[in-house]
């Protein structure tokens, strides 16, 4: 969404790494030993299942994710708001996004991706100190949170290069927050 349409504005200059991070693992109110990975099923969770789906559609190729995050995204924050935990929903986002559904569901069964999805979690928030979504981690090794609205497309580039001029090289910076409210007022 946001970041489809910088790249597409900037070809070859972004260079996206993307990895999973649970909000309901570090939302929870179990304690730090309680790892939604191991307690619960796929289908039970509340978006393990679509990680688990970013992965199997990654044994594609990378194109082939790209298309499927960018898909999976729209489907879930564009109105139709697709379910994260059926395979179903998440199979006919595979399709429409041109990848092998047959082999996108037996990769699903997969019990190594659930362990690719807890180890990039545990770096995630070990390593790096994330605790939300989206989290940017910059060449340089500076990260920043960002909470936002999809910027209008003919703002998307720009907006981009400022929050990376903000944050990539201004590590006395750690936190920006608006008033709320008004904020979003206007925003949406």
């Amino acid at each position: 969404m946001w970041l489809d349409r910088v790249q597409k504005a900037s070809p070859g200059k972004l260079d996206i790494t993307w990895k999973n991070f649970s909000l309901e693992q570090v939302n929870s109110k179990e304690g730090p030993d309680w790892k939604v990975w191991e307690q619960k099923g796929l289908d039970e969770a509340r978006a393990l299942l679509a990680s688990v789906a970013g992965e199997a559609a990654k044994r594609q190729g990378g194109e082939a994710f790209d298309r499927f995050h960018l898909a999976l995204l729209t489907a879930r924050h564009g109105g139709d708001r697709v379910s994260l935990n059926e395979v179903e929903p998440l199979a006919q986002v595979a399709g429409d996004a041109g990848l092998d559904v047959e082999k996108f569901k037996q990769d699903l069964n997969d019990p190594e991706l659930v362990k690719i999805v807890a180890q990039d979690h545990e770096s995630s928030t070990g390593d790096l100190g994330a605790f939300g979504t989206p989290t940017f981690v910059f060449e340089n090794g500076q990260s920043a949170y960002v909470k936002t609205f999809i910027p209008p497309e003919d703002e998307s580039l720009s907006t981009f290069e400022d929050f990376v001029g903000l944050f990539s090289q201004r590590s006395y910076i750690g936190e920006v927050k608006r008033p709320q409210p008004p904020w979003p007022k206007g925003a949406v």
